[in-house]
């Protein structure tokens, strides 16, 4: 059994699923379920027995810990964050108890938990802690993409707080030897995101004949990975990734934000040749801190545990727009907040 934290999230769900898709082994679910956690995305789950959602706050070290005690899970991955920057500028205390109290007390009681577990289980334990690449700052044009050596220097309060919980992470392998491994992605897309990111809003704006709002000259690059690739790296890295070890995973994909806006624009007009999805691009004033470039190289992983996305940005972005319009109802959940009726429906209690 595996524990996932903030499973009911963007990444988290597509992960749980992605899991079970592929192995009978059976998952816990423990989710704060904040705005963005969202239950519906696993509603195919609901009575699947390999599957057990608990709602909680990875802070409370007696739930963290009345879990590992019951169910002895192998591994946790770690995906519990508040990690929208938007937010973290007008609202940082969130990503301060979540991202760096909330994973030390996680920490703490994990240890705790690994320090008691007999030598076979203690070996195979695994603790897989998921950051991002914001961490690392912004790159100019030409500079070299982020390695796993790149100095760590966060421009928001969710990058810093991001980057404080992986300095944690580390110290607690580096101090009390927990066998723990770390991942920092680039900018993930695909289903399930909720629609304050950039592509799904384009995409539910888009549809709905709604302007799309364009930081600044919309020149910003990111490195851009379709969730399901993502996924596959967690799996790999808990597989075969080497102890203390930080592996980068990104998608080869750099491009702008404008880039994507038309792309996303030009695909949605060869579905709907009568509308002219262009002419909703509206440039709004950049957001304070913005950082202009992040690149991943992936090397590291590619190299070592022999990984690499098997999607290319034209290929996930068409997967993706597909979804978001065979799913227009789950657009219209999300940004109504029925999604919550449909947790207190099904999961009446919690």
């Amino acid at each position: 059994m595996i524990l996932v934290t903030g499973g009911a999230g963007f990444i988290g769900s597509n992960f749980i699923l992605d899991w079970l898709a592929q192995s009978d082994e059976k998952i816990i679910n423990l989710d704060k379920l904040t705005y963005a956690g969202n239950l519906q995305n696993l509603s195919s789950l609901i009575d699947d027995p390999r599957y057990i959602f608990v709602r909680g706050d990875i802070g409370d070290i007696i739930l963290v810990k009345r879990l590992l005690i019951e169910y002895q899970p192998r591994a946790i991955i770690n995906l519990a964050a508040e990690s929208h920057v938007d937010r973290s500028i007008h609202g940082p205390e969130d990503f301060i108890q979540t991202n760096i109290l909330g994973t030390f007390r996680l920490l703490e009681t994990v240890r705790n938990y690994w320090d008691d577990l007999q030598d076979a289980a203690k070996r195979r334990f695994r603790f897989l802690h998921v950051s991002t690449d914001e961490v690392f700052g912004s790159l100019v044009q030409n500079e070299p993409a982020f390695t796993e050596k790149h100095r760590y220097a966060p421009n928001s309060p969710y990058s810093a707080s991001k980057a404080a919980s992986d300095h944690l992470v580390r110290a607690y392998f580096h101090t009390y030897g927990l066998p723990v491994l770390t991942t920092n992605c680039s900018n993930n897309y695909g289903p399930f995101q909720f629609p304050e990111k950039l592509i799904p809003l384009m995409i539910a704006n888009a549809l709905e004949g709604k302007s799309l709002p364009i930081y600044g000259d919309g020149l910003q690059i990111r490195d851009w990975l379709y969730v399901a690739d993502h996924c596959s790296a967690l799996r790999r890295v808990l597989e075969a990734g080497a102890l203390g070890e930080t592996y980068n995973v990104g998608g080869w994909n750099e491009k702008t934000n404008l880039e994507i806006v038309y792309t996303i624009c030009s695909l949605l007009k060869e579905l709907n040749p009568h509308s002219n999805f262009h002419d909703l691009i509206t440039y709004v004033k950049d957001r304070p801190g913005h950082d202009r470039r992040y690149a991943i190289n992936a090397m590291k992983i590619e190299r070592e545990l022999n990984w690499k996305p098997m999607e290319t940005f034209e290929t996930g972005i068409r997967k993706t727009i597909h979804w978001y319009l065979n799913n227009q109802q789950w657009i219209a959940d999300v940004q109504t907040g029925a999604y919550r009726e449909w947790i207190d429906k099904n999961y009446a209690g919690l």
